[in-house]
C-alpha cells in the first residue's frame, strides 16, 4: 500500500492479488459512466439513473471526498489487465438516517455484473477496510443495504458488520449495520 499527494489530496493505491483499488481519476469516468447505466446492475440499490452531467457530478464528489476528508470510495480495477470493474471504500454522504448512522464513515462496494460471483467484491471491500483501518482507525463504520440485497449482506457479513435497525431510504426498505473496532 502507497499513498501519494495528487492535486492536493491523498492519493492511496491497493494492491490485492487479483485488484488494483485507488481514487477516481476523470480518465475514469465513461467506463464508470458506462457501469453506472446498467439498470440491472441496480436492481437492489436505491440510485437514480444518471444523466452525463449527474454522473460527472458524482465523480467530483468522490474526489472531494479524499480532498476535504482523507478518504472516499476507490475505482477498483482488474489487474490482469486494468479494466475497470466496480468501486469500493467508505465515505460520509450526509444521508440524513439519523445521529446513529450520519458522520460515521459508511462502506459501499459495487461491482460490474460481469465480475459478479467470483468474491471480486468481497476482496475489493476487505481491502478498503484495511487501508482505513490502518490509516484513520475509525471505531465504528456503518453500511446501508436494501432488505433485498443478499449478496451485499454476505459481503458485510464477512466485514464484519452487523444489523441494528431498519430504515426507509429513498421509498423502500434498508437494513442499516455497524462494524465496532
Amino acid at each position: 500500500m502507497r499513498s501519494i499527494l495528487h492535486l492536493g489530496y491523498i492519493d492511496p493505491m491497493i494492491e490485492t492479488e487479483r485488484l488494483i483499488l485507488r481514487p477516481h481519476r476523470l480518465a475514469d469516468f465513461e467506463a464508470w459512466y458506462a457501469m453506472f447505466t446498467d439498470r440491472e446492475l441496480f436492481r437492489f440499490i436505491a440510485a437514480p439513473t444518471l444523466s452525463r452531467e449527474d454522473g460527472w457530478n458524482r465523480l467530483l464528489r468522490y474526489a472531494g471526498h479524499w480532498s476535504l476528508l482523507g478518504f472516499g470510495l476507490f475505482a477498483v480495477f482488474r489487474k490482469s489487465d486494468g479494466q475497470f470493474i466496480g468501486e469500493t471504500g467508505l465515505a460520509d454522504f450526509h444521508r440524513g438516517l439519523g445521529e446513529d448512522f450520519d458522520g460515521y464513515p459508511e462502506a459501499g462496494w459495487i461491482v460490474s455484473r460481469s465480475m459478479q460471483g467470483q468474491g471480486v467484491a468481497l476482496e475489493a471491500a476487505a481491502a478498503a477496510h484495511r487501508w482505513i483501518d490502518e490509516t484513520l482507525s475509525p471505531k465504528r463504520t456503518v453500511c446501508l443495504i436494501g432488505k433485498e440485497n443478499l449478496p451485499s449482506f454476505r459481503i458485510a457479513s464477512h466485514l464484519g458488520y452487523k444489523p441494528f435497525a431498519e430504515r426507509n431510504y429513498k421509498g423502500s426498505p434498508h437494513v442499516v449495520l455497524e462494524r465496532v473496532k
